[in-house]
């Protein structure tokens, strides 16, 4: 006895999700079988076995066709009496085993009197189990002929391979995930230069420096102030960069320098969350690190942080990238991450999660040679800033910007505030990236990724904990400063670290195969949202200065002694005509008058002031307000000076005025 041979249809793979019970069924010619209506057959008719009695009438079917099951008589079931054989039908033979399928079951009696239903339509074209034409049958005996091979299907559906699940890296794949990087990044650059404004006070504070700088190494100028007693960087480094750069393409060329940064940040993110992840999570992470205030801000931004956060990401990368290296191979790093604790002493902050990355990256492949992976790069890398911090004279810097900053009154409700809405939404979404990553370890949907063996929970574990942990070291230095100053800059530093679990966090909430794509759609919109609007506000803080520049030109020269609330812009701009040394800020003032008592504080301006110190006022009644308030009350009335002008401006705090007085006598 055969059975009609049953072809499968592949139906697309989903691992992540639960079996679903399949309803009704087509054969393999797409027909679908119509059982007659109104005749109800019991179930649990139990016949006696070995029937092999078909009526008189009915023709012998030959081996190998396969009667429908749903054909007049239910499988399994007897027939009612009396059924009515359809003409041309010829009684079985005895002998002949009746195929299973075939309207009556195997074995079971048939009941006499049977009428087919009326309107049961039967197509002789449609079925391939009817007699064939030719084929000799006689009622009461048994064909003599072998029964006719079984019909072959018209077509067969090939196995499907697994294409959508390789994990085998391809060309086509790698040119796609390049090409949507490339959309991402264009995205950033667009959201970057869409920003405008005059110079911030320490964009212009950096590349005057850095003209100096340039001069003093060039020509053997005397430096105007010593920058490295306070800046937060080395001053012969990103200043001098960025300062070659403005002689020959101005500000502008200097803030795309901050672009290209920035960009090759987010490339190199993707760059190592793809050989720690895969592509999808790596696409995912970058597209939110892109969009994010700190990244926009930066990207546009003539100061350090960009310098600093490529070589953090440039670091990081070597450090995954060599994870299959001999172990020596990542020493490779230590130049690169001793160059960005120079360029911003606060990277530093970040080295021990590029160092214990070392250990986590080369534990999967190399086992206990990681952790000497690690030793040696933690060693190259202080051995290396050891010596470049005290055989250099910025251990000054080091100590009044970053290790004994003077600590703000900001609060610490304040600062988790200011904190969360600039990097709360990515955090969060690492967060959540980390814990499914615990939870479930495959990152590829193939069906062969289930035998692969992955790395276990704890080392999962602690690699979420890690990269998360990172993105909190700046909100909590901050709040132990108790000052918001930069943070908006420094939450970035440690979204870099997060981005690669955010990509995680992405994929696993759309789901395998991209069922969920509107949720990833809906993230990534409100993250770009949140963006555009915190960037355009930061851009908009200080107000524009070209209107101040244009009236106090003509008033300056290398002479005078001036005072100003941000006396790096005018600096910077009128470099060919003042320094440093000339200006006076509205922080702290140390004067002594011409009586010789020596004044400090808020007295300092008021006596400097009484006895006509500045040839030039310039206030902004932003920077300083207090300050501010004490030498306007010193001038009115003063004979020795004069209003020169008052140029109103707007920012994003609403409206403001230039207050500008010139010296009479």
């Amino acid at each position: 006895m055969t059975s009609r041979p049953e072809y499968y249809t592949p139906q697309p793979y989903d691992p992540y999700a639960e079996e679903e019970q399949q309803g009704g069924w087509f054969n393999s010619d797409g027909y679908l079988p119509r059982r007659p209506r109104g005749h109800e057959v019991r179930q649990d008719y139990d016949a006696p076995h070995g029937y092999q009695q078909v009526p008189q009438g009915y023709h012998q079917v030959p081996q190998g066709y396969d009667t429908p099951q749903d054909h007049g008589v239910a499988q399994g079931h007897p027939a009612p009496q009396g059924y009515d054989t359809p003409q041309g039908y010829h009684q079985v033979p005895q002998e002949y085993d009746t195929p299973q399928d075939y309207g009556i079951a195997q074995g079971h009696p048939v009941s006499q009197g049977y009428d087919i239903p009326e309107g049961y339509g039967y197509d002789p074209g449609a079925h391939a189990y009817q007699q064939p034409d030719g084929q000799p049958a006689y009622p009461g005996q048994t064909a003599e002929e072998e029964p006719a091979a079984p019909a072959e299907p018209g077509y067969h559906v090939p196995e499907t391979p697994e294409v959508g699940w390789d994990m085998a890296a391809s060309r086509r794949r790698a040119w796609v995930s390049r090409a949507v990087l490339l959309c991402v990044l264009a995205v950033q650059a667009v959201l970057s230069l869409r920003l405008a404004n005059t110079a911030f006070q320490d964009e212009a504070l950096y590349l005057a420096a850095g003209h100096a700088e340039l001069q003093h190494l060039l020509h053997g100028t005397p430096l105007p102030i010593d920058y490295a007693a306070y800046f937060s960087g080395s001053p012969q480094l990103y200043p001098v960069l960025a300062a070659a750069v403005d002689d020959v393409l101005g500000l502008t060329g200097a803030r795309l320098l901050s672009l290209a940064f920035m960009l090759g940040t987010t490339g190199l993110l993707y760059s190592f969350t793809r050989r720690l992840f895969n592509e999808r999570a790596a696409l995912a992470g970058a597209a939110l690190f892109a969009v994010v205030q700190s990244t926009v801000v930066m990207g546009y931004f003539a100061t350090y942080d960009a310098a600093a956060v490529f070589l953090l990401a440039l670091a990081t990368w070597i450090v995954v990238r060599t994870d299959r290296a001999p172990v020596a191979a990542v020493l490779l790093a230590v130049p690169v991450a001793v160059l960005a604790v120079g360029v911003k002493y606060a990277a530093g902050l970040y080295l021990p999660t590029i160092v214990v990355l070392a250990l986590l990256t080369g534990w999967p492949h190399q086992g206990r040679k990681a952790v000497l992976r690690m030793l040696l790069l933690a060693l190259g890398i202080g051995a290396v800033l050891g010596a470049g911090m005290y055989g250099t004279d910025l251990m000054d810097g080091v100590r009044q910007t970053t290790t004994n900053r003077d600590h703000g009154s900001d609060s610490t409700a304040f600062l988790l505030q200011r904190s969360g809405e600039w990097g709360g939404l990515m955090f969060l979404t690492a967060v959540g990236g980390a814990v499914s990553y615990v939870r479930r370890s495959r990152m590829n949907e193939s069906p062969a990724a289930q035998r692969l063996g992955n790395p276990g929970w704890r080392w999962r574990a602690l690699l979420g904990l890690v990269l998360c942990g990172t993105a909190l070291l700046a909100p909590a230095y901050q709040i132990h400063l108790g000052t918001v100053v930069s943070l908006f800059k420094h939450v970035g530093f440690g979204l870099l670290f997060a981005a690669p679990m955010a990509g995680v966090g992405v994929t696993r909430l759309i789901g395998a195969h991209f069922r969920y794509p509107q949720l990833g759609i809906m993230l990534w919109t409100a993250t770009l949202c949140l963006g555009i609007s915190q960037a355009d506000w930061r851009f908009g803080v200080w107000p524009d200065s070209s209107k101040m520049i244009q009236v106090v030109d003509s008033h300056v020269d290398r002479e005078g002694h001036y005072l100003a609330s941000t006396p790096e812009v005018p600096v910077y701009y009128l470099r060919d005509k003042t320094t440093h040394r000339q200006w006076q800020g509205v922080f702290a003032l140390e004067y002594t008058d011409k009586k010789g008592t020596y004044h400090q504080g808020d007295e300092a301006y008021r006596a400097a002031l009484r006895d006509g110190e500045f040839d030039l006022i310039v206030l902004d009644g932003l920077t300083n307000p207090r300050v501010d308030a004490v030498v306007v009350d010193a001038v009115k009335g003063n004979p020795h000076y004069r209003l020169l002008a008052d140029l109103p401006f707007r920012n994003s705090s609403g409206t403001g005025h230039y207050r500008i007085w010139t010296k009479t006598s």
